[in-house]
């Protein structure tokens, strides 16, 4: 005759266990998710500050991590204890090197008189500070719009526009593209804003503009869609 397995015996201490630690997920999740994208999102903006402060090895160490998701081109992001928070392609160039090869532009990281690089670009920095500050607010105000999926995936087309059409016109050359001069815009709005509105990337341009609220809506479509998906799998608890 076979044998019949017997089903192992809990203790009464692992089977009160099992139910709590499902509880804690439950209830803090968005907690837990809330700090992860809180570290994600800030690193970058402790290079700057590890430079400033001469630790450049925890600051190299950031850039470095980060340089591998970001093309961190210096005049498309955002630089802190200096005397502006952007700067010129043709600046840049003066204080780093006389080129226009996005590998050679990406490695300049400051000066003490320029001030120091945050480790990504504007519109990473739109798209991760945004999720964070979407995160926060997922409960409280997400939730209770209960707005469709689909709405929240019209979120994420205007930034994949803009980028597009930022790397087609990057092909053409850094600071010679149809996204440098803008002169398409400027001529359909009849030059009725300042040059310096269409050209470049500084912050107040079109190009600055479109980075930034491009990335805004990303991080508000990316916590609608996927913030209920993962309280559908733990449940709905309250942190």
């Amino acid at each position: 005759m076979a044998d019949v397995p017997r089903a192992v015996p809990i203790a009464p201490q692992q089977a009160a266990l099992a139910p709590a630690r499902g509880g804690l997920l439950r209830r803090h999740w968005l907690t837990a998710v809330t700090v992860l994208v809180a570290l994600y999102a800030g690193l970058p903006w402790l290079a700057p500050v590890f430079m400033r402060l001469g630790w450049t090895g925890a600051a190299n160490a950031i850039y470095a991590v980060y340089s591998t998701q970001c093309h961190q081109l210096p005049q498309r992001s955002l630089f802190l204890f200096g005397s502006r928070p952007t700067y010129s392609l043709s600046e840049i160039q003066a204080a780093w090197q006389s080129t226009n090869d996005p590998r050679l532009l990406r490695q300049f990281v400051g000066s003490p008189e320029m001030g120091w690089k945050v480790a990504w670009s504007d519109r990473m920095s739109s798209m991760y500070l945004s999720l964070l500050a979407f995160t926060v607010l997922y409960r409280p105000v997400l939730r209770r719009l209960r707005w469709p999926w689909w709405a929240y995936g019209l979120m994420l087309v205007p930034m994949a526009v803009d980028g597009t059409s930022h790397l087609v016109s990057d092909l053409a050359g850094l600071g010679n593209g149809f996204r440098d001069s803008n002169a398409w815009l400027a001529s359909l709005t009849g030059n009725a804003l300042p040059p310096s509105f269409y050209a470049g990337d500084a912050l107040g341009s079109f190009n600055s503009w479109m980075r930034w609220s491009t990335g805004v809506l990303f991080g508000l479509g990316i916590a609608g869609l996927l913030w209920p998906q993962v309280e559908a799998a733990f449940g709905d608890g309250t942190a």
